[in-house]
């Protein structure tokens, strides 16, 4: 072991050097304090609204990528098999990489609590310096090498057994490993790295999923069943801060959650075949967190929620049939599912896995490119899924040799790394990102220390009260007075009975998919892009007309099959708003010949034979002229219906 302390100091030392030769840095890239505090001594990372902040108050973005091996069999990092730890170790370093995610299992923390570790098989030609080390010295090793390099550690415990496809179990209790042990074995971690501030995070299980005809499953609620995800984290979370406070505990979501007026108990669909559940990824569904969020109690500023997010060439969800960008998929998937919390200042959001293979799917490299610029756009944390080659389904950062990037890959992720005048930022306040001595990378402390400029910690002024424009039965037209900013204002968000809804750049937006005869009150605010935030507008509240207006509200539906096979095929129907006013809902009906039916929907509610489709709850509002889309899944043969009938009302 080294004397970490000391090394500390001749690091501090180098940064200080280095800070004066270049003259300091320039202004940071997210909201910096009111006045740059004292470098702080530790590391430790806490929560603020949904910023993650050093001890000083600091705002910090924690941006990295996952390193599998520990969780699988070989209870190892992969690649060592043939590099070098310490090579590849201080390549993340310099290439901005301030944060890893290392999957591990439960039954590994129980063997190392044991005192079973095992000596793991290594390629001790390419890694000397592993020599004779079993997996428990080699991790601890490689938190030395971290230490060295400025970076920071998210331990995640993936599965329940050592298993390279241990995952796939949806809940955290599996054969021996009961819900206790997954417990203890977090307890454990918590005490043995108490005092080290390398490990800042602990994610506390991998994706909890499941669906209610696949049991075991995830739930969501107040209960304390033992299937209760929202209930197991809230306690391994209170036990792990009971022996350190200060580590930061991340929260996935599950995989489904009820849909109004449907409880935990209800079946998976309905007769008329219309879903009970919301879905989404694995641990990407965290629906729940709005109305049972997380309590930890007075450890509440440890408390971040982590998603997933994957595109269509891991799983061709729905919303990928049908034409998608940045802005549908923020409202069509991610601020229902989780982008919500962050906009609300409920919790920081760290999206702990996401990427996948580029140049092989337009789409998939269009949902890449629009994950990326949610994240820059909003400095989500993140942790890129993967730097290993060998995951199958997204390949790597590095490519097969463990040594050679894939800069195409890279070229994405870089914006989303933290950067700040030219150079990569560390989470550590001495220790540069890279080592001392880094060409390309800066201590946290050389981010906010004497040697920096302030930063952009003014903010917008509030917006002008909003005006309504048209007001329909289910839509109204705002518009706003712009802000103003010392530097200039980026996004306006929008609120409707205190819950942002949008947030966009221009000083309009019209609210769609309102009740009629209701009340909303709208307010806005701006933001900059230093994340500062003004206050909200005065208030804005109007009553949504009693619709049937004198209007015509004509409607059209469009059927399309887009594909067929033996005994079934996928369709499309386009349902469009021909009339001159808006209307709240539609109902499109049609009836298949005999032996022909629908077996899943989307975007849609319907019944069969004689097939009745009647809007979701998301896009029932259309204006004149508007249109949308829902698919679906037919069983038998593949036909065009005739007639196809509309109403819009």
């Amino acid at each position: 072991m080294f004397d970490r302390q000391a090394r500390r100091r001749l690091a501090a030392a180098a940064a200080g050097l280095a800070l004066a030769l270049t003259g300091g840095v320039t202004a940071p890239a997210v909201a910096a304090p009111e006045a740059a505090a004292a470098v702080p001594t530790s590391d430790w990372l806490h929560v603020q609204g949904n910023q993650i902040v050093d001890e000083a108050g600091n705002p910090v973005w924690l941006t990295g990528t996952n390193w599998f091996g520990f969780n699988a069999s070989e209870r190892v990092f992969h690649g060592l098999w043939s590099a070098n730890i310490t090579e590849i170790t201080k390549s993340m370093a310099d290439r901005g990489i301030n944060l890893v995610r290392v999957p591990i299992s439960t039954q590994l923390l129980l063997e190392w609590k044991n005192g079973q570790a095992a000596v793991p098989n290594v390629n001790t030609y390419a890694n000397p310096e592993l020599e004779g080390m079993d997996s428990l010295e080699i991790f601890e090793f490689w938190l030395e090498l971290c230490e060295r390099f400025g970076v920071k550690v998210l331990l995640d415990v993936h599965s329940a057994e050592a298993d390279n496809s241990g995952h796939i179990h949806p809940v955290w209790y599996k054969g021996s490993i009961t819900p206790e042990l997954f417990y203890q074995g977090w307890e454990w971690a918590a005490a043995r790295w108490k005092t080290n501030d390398t490990v800042v995070a602990f994610d506390l299980k991998n994706e909890p999923h499941g669906t209610p005809n696949q049991p075991p499953r995830a739930k969501w609620d107040n209960s304390t069943d033992v299937d209760n995800w929202k209930h197991t984290a809230e306690t391994a979370a209170r036990r792990i801060l009971a022996i350190n406070p200060e580590v930061l505990i991340l929260v996935e979501g599950n995989e489904v959650h009820p849909r109004e007026g449907e409880t935990w108990n209800s079946p998976n669909t309905d007769p008329d075949l219309s879903p009970n559940y919301y879905y989404n990824w694995w641990g990407g569904n965290l629906r729940g967190a709005k109305d049972q969020p997380i309590n930890l109690g007075a450890h509440q500023d440890q408390l971040v929620y982590s998603p997933h997010d994957y595109g269509p060439l891991v799983f061709n969800q729905p919303w990928f049939d049908k034409p998608f960008d940045k802005a549908s998929l923020t409202d069509d998937v991610w601020r229902p599912n989780w982008f919500y919390l962050h906009e609300n200042n409920t919790a920081p959001l760290l999206i702990g896995e996401w990427g996948g293979r580029l140049g092989q799917d337009a789409r998939q490299d269009k949902w890449m490119t629009a994950l990326r610029d949610l994240i820059v756009e909003h400095r989500l944390h993140q942790t890129f899924w993967v730097l290993n080659p060998n995951s199958g389904d997204t390949g790597g950062l590095l490519l097969d040799d463990w040594k050679t990037w894939d800069e195409q890959k890279y070229a994405l992720l870089k914006p989303a790394l933290w950067q700040h005048a030219g150079k990569f930022v560390g989470l550590d306040h001495q220790v540069p990102l890279g080592g001392a001595g880094s060409s390309t990378g800066i201590s946290l402390g050389q981010r906010y220390g004497d040697g920096g400029e302030g930063g952009d910690t003014t903010a917008p002024t509030a917006p002008g009260q909003p005006a309504a424009g048209t007001i329909t039965a289910n839509s109204v037209a705002l518009s706003w007075t712009a802000a103003t900013d010392n530097v200039g204002v980026t996004a306006y968000e929008v609120l409707r009975n205190g819950t942002v809804v949008a947030t966009v750049s221009a000083t309009s937006y019209t609210a769609t998919g309102l009740a009629a005869s209701t009340a909303y009150t709208f307010t806005v605010r701006a933001r900059d892009a230093a994340g500062n935030v003004s206050a909200a507008s005065a208030a804005r509240s109007v009553t949504t007309s009693a619709g049937g207006g004198n209007g015509d509200q004509g409607c059209s539906a469009t059927y399309k099959t887009l594909t067929s096979w033996t005994g079934g095929f996928q369709a499309e129907v386009t349902v469009r708003n021909t009339g001159t006013t808006a209307g709240a809902a539609w109902t499109v009906n049609w009836t298949y010949p005999a032996g022909t039916t629908v077996g899943s929907l989307w975007n849609g509610v319907a019944g069969t034979p004689a097939v009745t489709v009647r809007n979701a709850a998301h896009n029932g509002a259309l204006a004149a002229g508007a249109s949308t889309t829902f698919g679906l899944v037919g069983n038998g043969t593949a036909t065009t219906p005739a007639p196809i009938t509309c109403t819009l009302s």
